[in-house]
């Protein structure tokens, strides 16, 4: 997965030569063979890099604040939210539901690196889930629906549709 990932940013950064990767250990680190210096390790520290080498900083954070935000989001998909439990699952969405509450992206104003690592972090599960329980989770549907539609970003992942339904006062039935 993190691989795919990985080549979706390196297309939506438009690099134009692909990279070379390959994994480590069981939970299946990916890890980039540098040419001008020793391999880099980690899902986060890969991405950065490609987005430095793409020269898109402002994926990144446009503040050091932002900056924080981004990196602390980017730590979450890795450490809570790759090889959740269903349990986890629950709690992952509604602390996310409550914090996108009055956002439209994870960081800022803009479109970020976090906002496409925890799109693809939570896309398998917003897959499998019924629609019952996609309605408990409205800032993230509307958050999720508006990131898979961002320009160039789901190369590798099939798109959902998320029903909008409206919601109709008394005196309407």
């Amino acid at each position: 997965m993190a691989l795919r990932e990985l080549s979706s940013l390196e297309k939506y950064l438009g690099l134009k030569k692909p990279n070379k990767y390959s994994t480590q250990g069981d939970k299946k680190v990916p890890v980039l063979q540098n040419n001008n210096g020793p391999p880099l390790v980690g899902l986060v520290t890969i991405a950065c890099h490609l987005v430095k080498e793409a020269k898109r900083p402002e994926l990144l954070g446009d503040s050091a604040e932002g900056r924080a935000v981004v990196q602390q989001w980017l730590e979450h998909r890795v450490t809570k939210l790759d090889g959740c439990t269903k349990e986890d699952t629950k709690t992952i969405l509604k602390d996310l539901n409550l914090y996108l509450q009055d956002k439209v992206f994870l960081a800022g104003n803009q479109f970020t690196l976090a906002d496409a690592f925890i799109y693809f972090g939570i896309h398998p599960l917003i897959v499998e889930m019924p629609i019952q329980e996609k309605e408990q989770y409205v800032n993230v549907t509307r958050w999720f629906d508006h990131i898979q539609h961002h320009p160039g970003l789901r190369h590798h992942l099939p798109p959902l549709v998320v029903l909008r339904n409206r919601i109709y006062t008394s005196r309407h039935h």
